[in-house]
């Protein structure tokens, strides 16, 4: 058996600190894949709130919500078609400090007949991890999945480095999962929220 891959590390980290009830954001809807795991985490009694700047994405996570059999049991989902640094300003204000999980899966939409130059971008992601931090309730996680392999991806993925590497012990607690011998293999950025 070999090692996870970044994203189901990803989602593992994250289904061991979300509850049954709980709120979770996906900061970049993508294709829906986060979102839906999201859902199934939290239950029907919880709420997932997703982002995307693209109408593509979240058209393609509503399909995929759409073909999930277990309806019953997946949060109710609202998503908007915002950039993840506006987070602050969609999520009611009764969340905030509250929320249990914040996923970012960075790069670029992938999927057909996707624009590969629409990329999230390094200042608006840094602007969304600060916001997401004052969302998150203690002990609340946050998972950044990271590209340097595309044109942007390796700014973007050193930027967010160098803020997790600063980030004050007494904020939140961050660790790196990393494929060592390949300097633009995807990698996993979390923070546990003190």
């Amino acid at each position: 058996m070999g090692f996870r891959s970044i994203l189901s590390c990803a989602h593992l980290w994250t289904a061991d600190r979300l509850h049954s009830g709980d709120t979770a954001i996906d900061a970049t809807v993508g294709t829906g894949a986060d979102t839906l795991f999201l859902a199934r985490t939290v239950g029907p009694k919880g709420h997932v709130f997703g982002f995307d700047i693209q109408e593509q994405a979240i058209d393609l996570a509503k399909n995929r919500f759409a073909g999930a059999a277990d309806q019953d049991k997946l949060a109710p989902v609202t998503f908007f078609r915002q950039s993840h640094g506006d987070m602050r300003n969609y999520i009611p204000s009764h969340f905030h400090g509250h929320i249990g999980a914040v996923m970012f899966n960075l790069g670029y939409l992938p999927a057909d007949q996707a624009d590969p130059s629409v990329i999230t971008l390094t200042a608006t992601t840094i602007s969304a991890l600060e916001v997401s931090l004052d969302l998150l309730r203690p002990k609340g996680i946050l998972t950044v999945v990271l590209y340097p392999g595309h044109k942007g991806g390796d700014e973007e993925a050193h930027a967010v480095s160098e803020w997790a590497a600063k980030l004050p012990i007494a904020i939140g607690q961050a660790v790196t999962y990393r494929q060592l011998q390949r300097a633009t293999s995807p990698y996993l950025i979390a923070i546990e929220k003190k």
